[in-house]
């Protein structure tokens, strides 16, 4: 009886592998570049969406800081009022009002300040003061809406420019293949990328200052109430 004695052969072995697995002889190429190296491939749409996106944080900080400044409130600040305005020191109601230096504060004291004239005249003073006050926070939030409507055009611009380069170049020299599409295209798709993610910024920011100033005006829609209540009350005993 024979025994035959299969020895393994490294490089049969590894050929029999290749075309069992032919996944595994992919060549894996990989370009290590930084993120900036990777946003300035985008084309020179780049530089205006960069700055955009600079000064569109600088918007946002600065609004949210002024913003959360002037709707401070004092939970207590409104019943210390309505009990000095119950015993008629009113400029005591006055100096509580000045002292908190925010815009409920102005407002209520806009109010207080001319008590003793008819009660429209006064809601009408409250109220032209709460527009005024209002119109304060709002002010700087339409260039957070400009760059939501322009961040993503110019973006898209950058990509569209980019692709009539690409073409351009290929009726040229008619060198057609694959690899110079996709390259250039992934490269001015950048520009439409960074676009859209200065856009989102700007556009969640703007309206998430106004659902705030939305609510600051509902908490002194119903303080004026309150206060127009509580001066009504000897007008209505008398």
């Amino acid at each position: 009886m024979l025994n035959f004695i299969l020895q393994a052969n490294p490089v049969t072995d590894t050929i029999a592998n290749a075309v069992a697995n032919p996944a595994s002889t992919e060549v894996s190429v990989t370009e290590n570049i930084s993120y900036l190296e990777f946003l300035l491939k985008g084309g020179v749409m780049i530089f205006p969406l960069i700055l955009l996106l600079f000064f569109c944080v600088y918007v946002i900080i600065e609004r949210y800081l002024s913003i959360k400044k002037a709707a401070k409130q004092d939970v207590n600040l409104l019943n210390d009022i309505k009990m000095q305005l119950k015993t008629g020191k009113l400029d005591n109601a006055i100096m509580l009002c000045s002292r908190e230096n925010t815009a409920s504060g102005n407002i209520l004291r806009s109010g207080i300040s001319i008590i003793g004239r008819p009660i429209g005249e006064i809601e009408s003073v409250m109220e032209k003061t709460a527009n005024i006050e209002i119109a304060q926070m709002e002010k700087g939030l339409t260039y957070l809406g400009l760059i939501s409507g322009i961040a993503p055009i110019l973006g898209f611009i950058g990509t569209i420019s980019g692709v009539i380069k690409i073409f351009h170049t290929i009726s040229n020299t008619g060198n057609l293949n694959i690899q110079t599409i996709s390259g250039g295209l992934y490269e001015k798709m950048i520009s439409s990328g960074a676009g859209l993610v200065v856009g989102v910024v700007a556009y969640s920011a703007y309206h998430l200052f106004n659902m705030m100033i939305d609510g600051f005006a509902l908490k002194v829609q119903k303080q004026t109430l309150e206060i127009i209540s509580i001066i009504q009350e000897p007008q209505n005993g008398n």
